[in-house]
């Protein structure tokens, strides 16, 4: 007992560093590349409606223009400055701003939908990659268990075979289970550092140790319109959009501009000055301007039939994947059910590989029975447990993909 607080020392720093799923997955959000990818265009778009509705308001232009002849026109100047200052407003474009800013909402309703959609699809991923890890450890387990007892009775046969009492082919049968055995150990770590280090990679955070998860046990019979399905939506509403804004050149355009110039000049013709005909050196204009599209060869209505037969395509993707996702939702409430089953088949199966093992153990020690009967007891409790704690972390795997097509938040329905 006293060497108990000394394991406890090295143990609790490993059950602190522990990550449990629900931090990894608050932890991906802010990290996962991708979604720091989306974020950037979903704040482009917006910067892009913006300046779509700044296009409501004057423009104010600045300016100033230096030209100089080296011959001197007839009632010239050689050298003139001029300066000016503009304001012009597009009074009127056809209803071409209107649809261009529904569009760009549009679009970033799309992006924000396809951000929330890679979000819940990368948290099931990752729920996916540490479920699996766990049940892969759990077979670590079973292999480092069956490990040590297969070196147990490695080294008590070599002991009855320096004695005489095993033969060799004995030792080597007992040697060939044994690395076997250490071959699937290296074989399920090198699985599960593979593993790790894509979930890293999802996740924007080394990985090191996993604490338990669960998924709260609920099931309704209603679910709401994956984000993906949201997304389409929102982009088969953009085109539509961007349909209108081309139609919007068949109709009138009116612009109005009002321009003020001061101008300055030198190596004036002398004529102008003899006849004291100066040139203006102030000047205000206004220009109103009315265009009216009358023929194109189609160009504009070929435009708009394109975006929307896109739009049309996208309605027959939106209509599939609401299909797919009812079908996927009927699934996973049916893989809980399958999983629930497999999980009672697992606890049976691995009580009555114990008991056996507890039994066929005693039977082989006192040369009852054979070691091809203590090898299969062994495996069966080894690969039992295994199982049983594998089934276990298929039904919370289950449970997220139910939420997941359910169209929740798959970090919220966690315990």
């Amino acid at each position: 007992m006293k060497f108990l607080p000394i394991v406890l020392l090295f143990l609790i720093p490993a059950l602190l560093s522990a990550q449990t799923l629900k931090e990894l997955l608050a932890y991906s959000t802010k990290n996962n590349d991708i979604i720091v990818t989306k974020t950037y265009q979903a704040q482009a778009i917006q910067k892009e409606l913006d300046a779509k509705k700044s296009s409501y308001f004057p423009i104010v232009d600045i300016g100033g223009v230096y030209k100089r002849d080296d011959q001197t026109s007839p009632f010239g100047a050689g050298d003139t400055y001029n300066a000016y200052a503009s304001l012009s407003l597009n009074i009127y474009d056809g209803g071409k701003r209107e649809a261009q800013i529904h569009e760009k909402k549009s679009t970033l309703s799309a992006q924000n939908f396809d951000k929330q959609a890679y979000k819940k699809s990368l948290a099931l991923d990752i729920t996916h990659d540490f479920f699996t890890i766990k049940s892969l450890q759990a077979s670590l387990n079973a292999k480092e268990e069956a490990k040590n007892a297969l070196q147990a009775q490695l080294k008590r046969i070599k002991s009855f075979y320096e004695v005489k009492m095993a033969t060799l082919d004995d030792v080597e049968r007992v040697q060939a289970d044994f690395d076997t055995n250490m071959y699937d150990i290296q074989t399920i770590t090198f699985q599960i550092f593979s593993l790790k280090s894509l979930l890293a990679l999802k996740v924007g955070e080394k990985i090191t140790s996993l604490g338990d998860a669960s998924f709260k046990k609920v099931l309704t019979s209603k679910y709401e319109t994956l984000d993906t399905t949201k997304a389409a939506i929102a982009q088969k509403s953009a085109l539509k959009f961007s349909a209108n804004a081309l139609q919007s050149a068949y109709y009138p355009n009116i612009s109005l501009q009002d321009k003020y110039n001061y101008y300055e000049y030198s190596r004036l013709d002398p004529k102008l000055i003899q006849l004291n005909a100066m040139p203006l050196n102030k000047q205000n204009t206004l220009l109103l301007t009315l265009n009216l599209r009358l023929f194109d060869f189609g160009q504009i209505r070929k435009n708009k039939e394109a975006l929307i037969l896109n739009a049309q395509a996208l309605q027959s993707q939106i209509a599939y994947q609401e299909k797919e996702q009812n079908i996927q939702f009927a699934l996973a409430k049916a893989r809980i059910k399958t999983a629930k089953l497999k999980i009672k088949s697992a606890k049976s199966a691995l009580n009555a590989a114990q008991s056996a093992f507890v039994t066929i153990e005693k039977k082989y020690n006192a040369g009852i029975v054979d070691y091809i009967v203590y090898l299969d007891s062994l495996t069966k409790k080894t690969s039992s447990k295994a199982l049983y704690e594998s089934s276990l972390n298929d039904l919370e795997i289950a449970y997220a993909s139910y939420y997941y097509y359910s169209g929740k938040n798959i970090q919220e329905e966690l315990k």
